[in-house]
């Protein structure tokens, strides 16, 4: 199976095309950032696919995040996936951004449980709590940090994200340990591509996948138009 993965989600734009057949990525791209996704994407799509020596119509799928993140971040990588998909006529699968910072620990993690954490700004974080296995203990969740500190009960975990750090600066001294504290400002786009594989496309839509509402809201209409009927 051959998968475009794509991530803009967070503070990087990011494009791969993995080789489930071969069990390797042909081509990777990710570049840092905070704003300027949406000039980045569709040329890094195109080296990526360059470089894979690709067509569009080869590929099986095309995977992208789809939240927790920025909310114009995502919005540039769920278009692009949707209309690439479109036009290539193959599906599109959504992947959220705590399942892929959590994939590249489960499996290596034993017993100890990996929690998932996106700085949600405001003292809050979003999270998610999945055993050594894979298996959820607590699923995807807005909260203040204090209160996503109280998984401490699950026993000493890994954090991943770039929420890591927030909770392990407040983790309690008398609760079990972080065994590591990886706070990487984006999933890695490998693993982004390898869970677009396993995805079902008719559960796993490239749509958003908001925990919270956005920070600004519109006004209720045109300020002209306030005025004039006031």
């Amino acid at each position: 199976m051959l998968i475009l993965a794509i991530d803009t989600a967070l503070e990087a734009c990011a494009a791969a095309v993995l080789d489930t057949d071969a069990g390797e990525l042909l081509a990777r791209e990710e570049l840092l950032m905070k704003r300027g996704h949406a000039e980045a994407l569709m040329p890094m799509i195109a080296r990526v696919m360059k470089s894979a020596d690709l067509a569009f119509t080869s590929l099986d799928r095309i995977a992208v995040t789809v939240g927790p993140g920025s909310f114009t971040g995502l919005r540039v990588g769920i278009s692009a996936a949707r209309g690439l998909a479109l036009a290539a006529k193959r599906p599109a699968v959504g992947l959220t951004t705590l399942s892929a910072y959590a994939a590249a620990i489960v499996g290596q993690s034993g017993t100890a449980p990996v929690i998932s954490a996106i700085d949600a700004r405001h003292d809050h974080v979003y999270f998610q709590i999945v055993a050594g296995d894979g298996s959820q203990l607590v699923r995807p969740g807005v909260a203040r940090i204090d209160e996503a500190i109280a998984a401490s009960q699950f026993g000493a975990p890994h954090l991943v994200g770039d929420g890591a750090r927030l909770l392990a600066d407040r983790w309690p001294k008398d609760a079990p340990q972080p065994v590591t504290v990886d706070a990487q400002p984006a999933p890695d786009i490998s693993w982004v591509a390898w869970l677009g594989a396993a995805a079902d496309p008719e559960t796993n839509p490239a749509r958003p996948f908001y925990l919270k509402a956005p920070d600004a809201k519109p006004t209720a209409g045109p300020p002209l138009a306030q005025a004039a009927s006031s």
